[in-house]
């Protein structure tokens, strides 16, 4: 038996990379999925790459937007049973050149915007649902230049799974978060990398990995599936999947 047949899954963040990655994933395993994107244009696009799944234009940092889009996929579908809380931005720069709207921009989609998503959920969530955070690697490890704000996001975002997975006991809903390494997608194009850069920063990757290779959303994909189906008796958990970059 598919292993989310009848099951109806929230992906934000879920027209590209590990989302599109995931909802296609949950899909085959019989989930009704439902993805968002930042922009009509990434919105359509997802339309015609995944069938059957479907897509809504919402802003993750926006508050209302988030409650609107829970309202919208209630009314469709009367409860969400899996939340991927899979959108976020990853901007980098030096310390003397961050500014307040380099903070803000980062810390309300990925922590403000999940924080609020989670909140507006859990109340059409039955018991047995499961709620996925994407985190990194960058909230555990330091080291790389330029991530100060965007590691102390997806530190934020541990700490809220791992609180909220305790909160949310009592309903019946696990709370669990997954950890990627570095991952190709097309973050590093939206962050204006150039060829050479995407080149030398995935040379770079490998070379601090233990396993020598940089990860695939496909691999992130089947650990959010392990945490969203399987693992049943897990929560408040961090899965790691950096090809053992943090623990090793």
């Amino acid at each position: 038996m598919a292993k989310l047949a009848g099951k109806i899954a929230l992906i934000t963040g879920g027209t590209t990379g590990i989302g599109a990655a995931t909802a296609r994933l949950f899909q085959s395993e019989g989930a009704t999925v439902i993805v968002t994107g930042s922009s009509p244009t990434s919105v359509d696009a997802a339309r015609a790459d995944l069938p059957g799944v479907e897509a809504i234009v919402s802003n993750a940092a926006d508050v209302a937007a988030t409650k609107a889009l829970v309202d919208q996929v209630t009314a469709e579908h009367g409860r969400i049973d899996v939340l991927f809380v899979n959108a976020g931005v990853a901007r980098f720069a030096p310390l003397e050149a961050i500014d307040e709207a380099f903070y803000d921009g980062q810390f309300d989609v990925n922590v403000k915007g999940a924080l609020f998503l989670i909140k507006h959920v859990v109340g059409v969530m039955p018991a047995g649902g499961a709620i996925i955070l994407t985190a990194s690697v960058a909230g555990s490890t330091g080291g790389l230049a330029g991530s100060s704000i965007y590691g102390a996001t997806k530190a934020a975002l541990r700490s809220l799974g791992r609180t909220l997975a305790k909160e949310l006991i009592p309903r019946g809903i696990r709370v669990n978060t997954v950890s990627p390494g570095p991952i190709v997608t097309p973050i590093l194009d939206k962050n204006g990398f150039t060829p050479a850069q995407k080149a030398n920063f995935i040379d770079g990757a490998k070379t601090r990995i233990p396993m020598g290779r940089t990860g695939t959303s496909e691999e992130v994909a089947a650990a959010a599936l392990y945490l969203a189906a399987d693992a049943t008796y897990t929560t408040g958990a961090e899965l790691f999947v950096d090809g053992g970059l943090v623990e090793l």
